[in-house]
């Protein structure tokens, strides 16, 4: 497994391999993987010859307060788990590197879909997240990028991106991966005590809670959401930063559910938020 810190060895690498017609994978991570990275980096390989982790912390999409400094890292480790999961190669800049001294170039996409959710509670996240995935696509050179569900807003509006600037990538998302009892994976788990580990499958709980309702009929987006908050709110340490019931598509608001419907949360359980989501077709 080739490991590249610089983006000159990296792209130098992927025109290589692409000039010998190899179809390549990318899986952009922030790294401290867990069981949902490596789910991504399985379905790369059912797609393609070469697979690319890139793993990079990425200031600019952190705002103010948030856990950047303190964000899980442990790169040894994670190259460990890569490299048994047969992974071509790993790209593991630094900030330097991705954002030399004087670097002002930023890809923003703007409207509704980046404006609710969680860019409305973190203003700037998603240019964050659109600037450093534009990079990565052009210093990696994938023929497919893989996104997991969990960060649904992210994933459409990477894909919203890709098709409005022509990148020539596919952008392929995959589903959640769950602990046994239904706690989304997420690098941020480990901030939790055993309490709050326990407090937080309350998120799952309300998801499930909601897929009942609509198939027992419940048609109107409001009350769903009202019956979410109700349960999430019997956790004491939950504080709820949003739960939206919306056009799957492209996260419009809904009058009715109807069409493929997204019932998107994010939690705090203490000082760590957790996001999660379920998508239904109505």
């Amino acid at each position: 497994m080739h490991i590249f810190n610089t983006v000159s060895e990296m792209q130098q690498w992927s025109l290589k391999e692409r000039k010998a017609g190899k179809c390549i994978g990318l899986v952009p991570t922030m790294g401290y993987l867990h069981d949902g990275h490596m789910s991504l980096v399985e379905n790369a390989f059912k797609h393609c010859d070469d697979v690319i982790v890139s793993i990079f912390v990425n200031p600019i999409q952190f705002c103010q307060g948030e856990d950047f400094e303190d964000y899980p890292r442990d790169l040894n480790r994670d190259c460990m788990l890569l490299e048994e999961a047969g992974v071509n190669a790993v790209f593991a800049p630094s900030i330097q590197e991705m954002y030399p001294n004087g670097y002002s170039t930023t890809v923003e996409v703007s409207g509704e879909i980046t404006q609710k959710l969680c860019g409305r509670s973190r203003p700037g996240h998603f240019k964050g997240v659109t600037t450093v995935c534009s990079k990565l696509f052009h210093i990696c050179l994938p023929d497919k990028a893989f996104f997991g569900q969990k960060d649904a807003q992210q994933l459409l509006v990477i894909k919203k991106m890709v098709r409005e600037l022509n990148f020539p990538i596919e952008i392929v998302g995959v589903p959640i991966v769950r602990e046994k009892d239904g706690l989304a994976l997420s690098s941020r788990n480990v901030y939790l005590d055993n309490e709050q580990r326990q407090q937080a499958l309350v998120l799952n709980r309300a998801l499930k809670q909601a897929q009942e309702a609509i198939r027992n009929g419940e048609r109107n987006p409001n009350r769903l959401k009202d019956n979410i908050i109700q349960l999430i709110t019997t956790s004491p340490q939950a504080e709820i930063d949003y739960v939206e019931v919306l056009n799957g598509e492209d996260l419009t608001g809904l009058e009715t559910l109807s069409g493929k419907v997204i019932i998107a949360l994010a939690v705090k359980i203490g000082k760590t938020r957790l996001i999660d989501n379920l998508l239904v077709e109505v």
